[in-house]
């Protein structure tokens, strides 16, 4: 057998298969390039879902994590640590909040957001001990814990896993009226991701996300933007809220704050908000740990110039224009997406996604599938426009045969 055949020989024989990940095993990487372990480049187009937003082995942030790895890399929340207030300072001025509560995977963000939310629901709002509701949408994609997947409506994700965990309420994505209707005095919280990455890159309605804002606004509920995805650059501008002017009460975020070097994620908020916790009632041994506080540090700094934003404007505008000439001749039923992101609806007579992503993989291309003969196109945002090109040829090439 090759060495990609016998290593991933060796990794179905021993690891539970809770993945189905292209034929490709990747031993380096640099920028928007990955190299398999057969000496093959790839050009990565999905950046791990937002998560290398500012590309493989990015020389700031490795130097950032590098020197942070010779003083000190953990010392547990037992401890303050001299990295955790600037992080916590300058993230929360970041996104125009106050405070930040920091944890590891963009699940745990979710999950803290939950909690922030309905001890905020009792402690603040006065909703009776557990009656807390939390409206969210369907098509969502929050993570895969136990609650995570109780609010749902992907099969594959939420089958076998029950009991539920109760509190939430599903309506329609983009759908105000519903939303509206679905609100009682016992709501606490709306949680919405701003465009729904997962789904395949939807992006709501034109005036839906400030409607959100107002109704809960109105209605003394807090609107959570779950941004992990479409945050912190990719959709050319910091965060995907911004878009339509709106400013949420909460930001989860996760993926490319930890820069691609180590797990950082947060949830950030006002002092009204966050303010609710006491010691003892939330944490995580990571979270806020010292090494992931400096990568974190340096993504905040990055993103202040405003450069990965307005690169992800520039080639989000040049992508979409190239991927909407392809709709309408038989190949591309649809595009969506914003910025450097982009969801691409495949004829079904020309292969599911996973058909399609393959034969891309083929011509050296690493895109991923979801939801039947939907692509997702996001390539880390300092990707070159010629690199962008060629890997967009590459798309017309295995659509062409």
């Amino acid at each position: 057998m090759s060495t990609t055949e016998t290593a991933i020989a060796s990794a179905e024989a021993h690891s539970a298969h809770n993945y189905h990940p292209l034929p490709v095993v990747v031993a380096t990487a640099d920028g928007a390039w990955m190299t398999d372990v057969e000496g093959r480049r790839y050009l990565d187009m999905l950046a791990g879902y937002s998560a290398l937003n500012f590309g493989h082995g990015n020389r700031r942030l490795l130097d950032a994590a590098k020197a942070q790895l010779e003083r000190v890399t953990l010392t547990s929340r037992a401890f303050h640590h001299d990295r955790f207030a600037d992080f916590c300072t300058q993230l929360a001025e970041l996104c125009g909040m106050e405070m930040v509560l920091p944890m590891n995977t963009g699940a745990e963000a979710v999950e803290t957001a939950v909690k922030t939310a309905r001890k905020w629901g009792y402690r603040v709002k006065g909703v009776p001990d557990g009656m807390a509701k939390i409206i969210v949408a369907s098509d969502n994609f929050h993570g895969r814990t136990t609650t995570i997947v109780s609010f749902s409506t992907d099969h594959e994700a939420r089958a076998d896993f029950g009991p539920y965990t109760p509190g939430f309420e599903i309506v329609p994505y983009g759908d105000l009226t519903a939303l509206r209707e679905a609100m009682t005095e016992n709501t606490v919280a709306v949680l919405l991701e701003p465009i729904q990455g997962e789904a395949g890159v939807l992006v709501p309605p034109p005036g839906y996300l400030p409607g959100v804002r107002e109704l809960t606004r109105e209605r003394n509920v807090l609107f959570i933007a779950d941004e992990i995805q479409s945050g912190l650059g990719r959709t050319g501008k910091t965060f995907a809220c911004e878009h339509e002017g709106v400013v949420p009460d909460m930001y989860i975020l996760g993926k490319a704050l930890g820069g691609g070097v180590v797990p950082v994620s947060a949830v950030v908020s006002s002092a009204a908000v966050l303010g609710v916790f006491r010691p003892g009632e939330h944490g995580s041994t990571f979270g806020g740990n010292p090494l992931a506080c400096a990568v974190a540090l340096e993504v905040v700094a990055m993103l202040r110039t405003g450069e990965y934003q307005q690169r992800a404007a520039e080639l989000g505008e040049h992508l979409h224009q190239e991927l909407g000439l392809l709709v309408g001749g038989g190949a591309v039923e649809a595009v969506r997406g914003r910025g450097l992101w982009a969801g691409v609806d495949i004829d079904p007579g020309r292969g599911t996604g996973r058909e399609i992503s393959e034969k891309l993989m083929d011509r050296r291309v690493l895109v991923k599938d979801t939801h039947g003969s939907t692509i997702r196109i996001a390539p880390p945002l300092v990707i070159s426009k010629e690199d962008l090109d060629w890997g967009l040829e590459q798309l017309r090439e295995v659509l062409r045969g």
